[in-house]
């Protein structure tokens, strides 16, 4: 009964529209006064779900990717790709997926991704004779490369939400294979369609002028290689490597590309506080809701109940992955990660699935659920930026739906794309 006072109350929140870290903290607090506890312990674990080291590295992450995104290092990423993959059928679709593995391998935000590199690319490829529908589905589904391409801050509350003993180096491995894959997979839809709508080709630029554009992306893409092979290397903590990168973001737009102006920087501060705020905001509430959940045996119930039903191990990942799709399209993606981790990671354990798989199954999933109606953050977000209906929008986007979850079941079946790098190369 308690477990349904818990659930029903969150449910009830959602629907009035009350914001989901506010939902879980109310619904985390009441089922505390209904169980008889003292609230004490309840705004006790509030606070510890924020008083973790770890997420220090969060709102560097952060700064840093808006830094990139108002300090002009999304243009020259864009024109590096246009020279390297423009010149393909249907090229500034593929440009368009390049650029968000590239973009989104510095910011590691899908919505920074969408506001930077859609404001430039959306209407340049409607001027060029692209469908405002087919710019906006290839942008929106693109963006989610920076949640699984490292750095990622989701990969650092995933680690959290796992109980902290998951390498953050390790799943910052995990990520490069399966971000690759999914954005080939997007980038195959992209020249498909492109081939049936008979969009033409964009003319080669030259290898030098491939050259010059690589020269000039040079300083920004150091950032994600900087941040990250900080980490592996153990030169920097995460933390510490997370602050060098916005440090050096804020070097690169001020000293080399003198791009970033005092009102942009202002903007970037800003919003990073904004974005912080709601993420740390999150966290916190979430660490009470799934106190609760673990007291009402929730993991322990799911496991059995899942196994109960089969023991075939492929069936148990796809009723995973169906939950986990049908939560990412009513949920936040943060609070889903921090929520569902605890129930179904034990699922995946008994399996047998390693934690870094899992890691990448649940962003590369909660990741879709940002690009599809009724509350994807992305789609929202990409329609807006291309001035376009969702409704437009969503009637031709599912190519793009099936190459990610083409994408997703590699990821699931297959754990030597996650787990290959981590073990060659993870300390």
């Amino acid at each position: 009964m308690g477990l349904l006072f818990l659930l029903g109350l969150f449910a009830i929140c959602i629907l009035l529209g009350v914001p989901v870290a506010f939902a879980l903290g109310i619904s985390a607090v009441a089922a505390f006064w209904y169980e008889g506890l003292p609230l004490m312990i309840g705004f006790q674990r509030i606070i510890s779900g924020i008083n973790v080291f770890l997420l220090m590295a969060i709102p560097f992450f952060i700064f840093a990717g808006e830094l990139m995104l108002h300090g002009g290092i999304a243009m020259r990423l864009v024109k590096f790709a246009s020279a390297a993959v423009g010149a393909v059928r249907g090229g500034l679709g593929i440009v368009n997926v390049f650029s968000s593995m590239l973009f989104g391998g510095i910011s590691g935000s899908a919505v920074a991704d969408i506001s930077a590199l859609g404001s430039i690319l959306v209407p340049v490829m409607k001027k060029k004779g692209y469908d405002a529908d087919y710019a906006v589905n290839v942008t929106v589904t693109s963006s989610i490369a920076g949640i699984i391409i490292p750095p990622s801050h989701n990969m650092i509350i995933f680690a959290i939400a796992a109980g902290g003993g998951i390498s953050i180096s390790k799943l910052f491995l995990a990520g490069v294979v399966p971000g690759v894959l999914m954005c080939i997979c997007l980038a195959a839809a992209a020249y498909i369609v492109a081939v049936r709508r008979n969009y033409s080709a964009e003319k080669f630029p030259g290898f030098g002028a491939l050259v010059f554009s690589f020269v000039g992306a040079i300083p920004g893409l150091l950032t994600a290689v900087i941040i990250v092979g900080g980490v592996l290397s153990g030169v920097f903590t995460v933390t510490e490597s997370a602050a060098f990168g916005a440090i050096y973001a804020f070097a690169v737009t001020l000293l080399v590309y003198r791009s970033i102006t005092w009102e942009s920087f202002c903007i970037a501060v800003v919003q990073s506080v904004r974005t912080t705020s709601m993420v740390m905001i999150l966290i916190a509430c979430a660490a009470a809701f799934a106190y609760m959940l673990t007291f009402y045996r929730v993991p322990t119930k799911t496991v059995d109940l899942l196994t109960g039903l089969t023991e075939n191990p492929i069936l148990i990942l796809l009723m995973i992955n169906v939950a986990l799709l049908v939560l990412g399209m009513i949920m936040d993606m943060a609070a889903l990660i921090l929520i569902c981790t605890p129930i179904f990671l034990p699922v995946a354990n008994s399996l047998g699935i390693d934690p870094l798989q899992f890691g990448m199954i649940m962003l590369v999933n909660l990741g879709l659920g940002l690009c599809t109606p009724p509350v994807g953050s992305c789609l929202f977000v990409g329609c807006a930026v291309g001035k376009l209906p969702m409704e437009t929008a969503v009637r031709t986007i599912w190519p793009f739906y099936i190459a990610i979850f083409a994408a997703l079941m590699m990821i699931t079946f297959i754990p030597a794309i996650s787990l290959t790098l981590p073990r060659l190369i993870g300390q």
